[in-house]
């Protein structure tokens, strides 16, 4: 729980206010999931219900060419680290998504 109250949690609120793609943070421990909207305003899903984008792939796809494995589902990433993630391991798979967002645009 100390790796999600500490450093997902916050990183991940943190990264919300940096890219306006995303558009709700929440999780608990070392799962979590972040919401990928096309506007905060309305929450409409970058992806809809039981489907994906040409958008969400690139996110998918640009994490993966720079090193970072995601787990998505329709319109949400999902950040879920081994429980025995180090602080450094989670706070560097953040800067993966982050720098793999500022990359296509986000």
């Amino acid at each position: 729980a100390n790796i999600g109250e500490k450093i997902l949690g916050p990183g991940l609120r943190e990264l919300a206010n940096k890219h306006k793609v995303i558009g709700d943070i929440r999780g608990a421990g070392v799962f979590w999931g972040i919401d990928m909207v096309i506007d905060r305003s309305t929450r409409e899903p970058l992806a809809p219900y039981g489907s994906s984008s040409p958008k969400m792939n690139e996110i998918v796809a640009t994490c993966k060419k720079n090193g970072l494995m995601p787990f998505n589902n329709f319109n949400r990433i999902h950040m879920v680290p081994p429980c025995n993630v180090s602080s450094e391991e989670a706070l560097e798979g953040i800067k993966l998504l982050s720098n793999s967002l500022t990359e296509i645009g986000f």
